[in-house]
């Protein structure tokens, strides 16, 4: 009671009354300490929050990373770059696996390995994925055909190729570049073109016919994506290494780039109207079934690629594509090679518009011979831009 004449003193920290001034300065002294002892402990939350925070980015960097190499590995055996050997080590795996599955004879097996080291030796296909005469056939079926077909371009002839045991899962690229060389091989406008390449090679050779066309500087950054080197390796090729292989022959041929669907649903229109229109060029006239001379094209997409050899157009209007499929088997080929055919087969063939919905398509057309210097021209070219795109 300050009405009795004490002295009183006030913590100027919580307002406490003390009597006695030492009281009262341990009292403000266990204020202080109070202080530091907190201001210490916030001190070291913060440092401990600031290094757990920095462990969990690490661990976030370490597990991103991880996936990224991965993914990169995954893109590598995707793409046949991981250094796991080319069509001959694959070859040689898959015969033993048939081999250890009771599916193939031990003499078999050695007989083939020995056609498959010549054939590698020759550079020369084997020709035991081959089908011949499908579009005579064809020609012969639509002359017949009265049910739904109003007109049918077909290509010049070509024979089919399908994948065997060492390319299977990466070898599309190459068994359509041999559908293409086998139709240019039977036109003697290409003689002069081909003359050092009579019979078709195998795919280690085109490989090599690759890295050629890369040495005399077509497509260098294509070249850079592969390491300059296709030889030994699954390198999966697309249209870019078609041209530049066919360009450096003296082949005179383009890249088209449909980059985006130009109809409903995904669907591709432009596409179709394009094919229609390189295969009825100079073929108008009013036969139901035009055989023409043309070079069958080499059609792209994400992941696969496939050779289209006509074309149909319905009594309806509506287009209809025959693609030749690399995945699709000599024993289903064959089939198209029977006289008394209903159209039942075709189905392996035909792709509508409404079946071809990749984002993106690239096609490669053939249209004549180079000369020398349009040859030259072309590899200048082809280090700048190698595809027109179709708005």
């Amino acid at each position: 009671d300050p009405g009795n004449g004490e002295q009183l003193y006030e913590c100027p920290m919580c307002g406490l009354t003390c009597t006695n001034i030492r009281i009262l300065e341990e009292h403000v002294d266990l204020h202080f300490e109070e202080q530091s002892f907190l201001e210490g402990g916030n001190i070291r939350d913060l440092e401990l929050a600031q290094q757990l925070q920095t462990e969990e980015d690490e661990r976030q960097r370490s597990e991103e990373e991880k996936r990224e190499r991965e993914e990169f590995k995954k893109l590598q055996r995707q793409y046949g770059l991981d250094n796991s050997g080319g069509f001959k080590q694959q070859f040689l795996r898959n015969m033993e696996r048939e081999v250890d599955r009771g599916r193939m004879q031990p003499f078999e097996y050695h007989k083939r390995k020995a056609d498959m080291m010549e054939s590698l030796a020759s550079g020369i296909d084997d020709g035991k994925t081959k089908t011949s005469g499908v579009i005579e056939a064809l020609c012969k079926y639509y002359q017949n055909e009265n049910k739904d077909v109003r007109r049918v371009w077909l290509s010049a002839g070509v024979d089919h190729f399908h994948s065997s045991l060492g390319d299977r899962g990466w070898g599309c690229g190459y068994r359509n570049f041999q559908m293409l060389l086998s139709s240019l091989l039977q036109n003697s406008f290409y003689n002069d073109c081909l003359r050092d390449t009579t019979l078709i090679p195998s795919i280690p050779k085109i490989q090599s016919m690759i890295e050629d066309a890369w040495r005399e500087g077509f497509d260098p950054q294509g070249a850079s994506h592969f390491n300059n080197r296709l030889h030994g390796s699954k390198a999966w090729i697309g249209a870019c290494e078609i041209y530049s292989l066919l360009t450096s022959l003296r082949i005179k041929c383009q890249i088209i780039d449909f980059h985006k669907p130009t109809g409903p649903m995904g669907t591709h229109p432009r596409l179709f109207e394009w094919i229609l229109h390189y295969y009825s060029t100079d073929n108008e006239g009013g036969a139901k079934v035009v055989c023409t001379s043309k070079p069958p094209i080499y059609l792209q997409h994400q992941g696969h690629s496939r050779t289209v050899v006509g074309i149909e157009e319905k009594k309806n209007k509506s287009l209809c594509l025959l693609l030749f499929d690399p995945g699709c088997s000599s024993q289903e080929m064959q089939k198209l090679l029977k006289q008394n055919s209903d159209g039942t087969d075709l189905k392996l063939l035909r792709k509508f518009v409404g079946s071809l919905k990749e984002k993106q398509y690239q096609i490669v057309a053939v249209d004549g011979v180079l000369s020398l210097e349009e040859k030259a021209a072309r590899c200048h070219a082809s280090q700048v831009l190698t595809s027109e795109k179709i708005p």
